[in-house]
């Protein structure tokens, strides 16, 4: 049973491993990952039922201490640089048909997006400085590094109000969310930062100032590409790594569209709760992401393990899994007529 609750998570590996095949096949393989990721996936997510089983107590325990979870997690990082140096290398030295070059693009920005983002989401939210150093790592390979302090600071504090840049409003399109989401989060990563090096007085030309040091970092290693491998490649690079975005930011979209925390008469908004957040146990994206799609638990309890979270009964239920609400949500007529009468229906309970 163990072994059983263990190899099911190899399955974050099937996404990197369809990279790897649509670089080295090419051609019209070159769109394995695309298509692997949203349209199998979620074609496999009809015919599987939704499991909303929780561990035991004994269980969870067991679990929660077992070091292979992490060890999973950690693989991904060479297996990420991997991915990306057989990506640079075969876009500079191939001949590749203009249909072939997006395709692989495609396939190395879902791939930043599903390891390089998702993974690096869970490490950010460990304690270990370590875990923290291989995000920022995965996170790199998406030029977002921003992220982890966002996400950590700003995010989980403003989930689900409009001081948010990535909870979703109530009708509004994927599209203009992109734009608002993007740049406020960059945005509130910097008020973020500077806030907290006036608090301890440090200046903003410090080895305190993290996010400096992360657009330098990422100059860096553009400028690596640029000088390994030409600046025609590392203009190839930036929309594979924009695409991760793209995903990261879709997935923002549908874990919190419509949905809003209170506010009380003191100013304050309530606690986050699982109803705050979209939640999804559909089988295959759950083991596939990570667990990221038991997204309320993650809220309510951001410092659970992947392995470890939970259903809840109270938390809302996306009517399909992630990958097919992706889809769902860009067309955007469509999405708010599956979604709107749901957020309808939640207010009124």
């Amino acid at each position: 049973m163990h072994v059983k609750r263990v190899i099911k998570y190899f399955a974050g590996y099937t996404i990197p491993l369809a990279t790897g095949l649509s670089i080295y096949f090419g051609g019209i393989w070159s769109f394995i990952t695309p298509v692997y990721a949203f349209i199998l996936l979620p074609f496999l997510e009809l015919l599987i039922p939704a499991n909303n089983k929780n561990l035991s107590d004994v269980e969870e325990e067991l679990v929660k201490k077992d070091k292979v979870y992490d060890w999973i997690l950690y693989l991904h990082v060479p297996i990420q640089y991997a991915m990306l140096y057989y990506f640079l290398y075969t876009v500079t030295y191939s001949p590749l048909q203009g249909y072939e070059l997006v395709g692989l693009i495609l396939s190395m920005g879902t791939c930043c997006g599903v390891i390089g983002i998702n993974v690096a989401h869970e490490l950010g939210h460990r304690k270990s400085k370590s875990e923290q150093f291989l995000a920022k790592m995965l996170l790199l390979t998406s030029l977002y590094m921003h992220f982890i302090i966002e996400h950590n600071k700003g995010h989980h504090k403003n989930v689900s109000t409009n001081q948010d840049p990535s909870s979703a409003r109530l009708n509004e399109p994927l599209y203009f969310f992109y734009f608002r989401t993007i740049t406020g989060t960059i945005a509130s990563a910097w008020h973020i930062q500077l806030t907290e090096l006036k608090n301890a007085g440090h200046s903003f030309l410090s080895w305190q100032n993290e996010l400096l040091i992360f657009q330098i970092v990422q100059v860096v290693f553009l400028a690596s590409i640029a000088w390994i491998f030409g600046i025609t490649t590392m203009f190839i690079f930036i929309p594979a790594a924009f695409v991760g975005i793209l995903l990261l930011e879709a997935v923002n979209y549908i874990e919190h569209y419509g949905l809003r925390r209170k506010k009380a008469t003191s100013g304050l908004y309530e606690r986050v709760q699982p109803w705050h957040s979209w939640n999804s146990n559909h089988v295959i994206g759950r083991v596939v992401l990570y667990e990221l799609t038991r997204h309320s638990d993650h809220h309510y309890m951001a410092s659970r393990k992947y392995q470890i979270l939970r259903h809840t009964d109270t938390a809302p239920q996306l009517p399909a899994g992630y990958p097919a609400m992706i889809l769902l949500s860009l067309i955007p007529p469509l999405y708010f007529r599956v979604m709107n009468p749901m957020i309808t229906k939640i207010e009124h309970q």
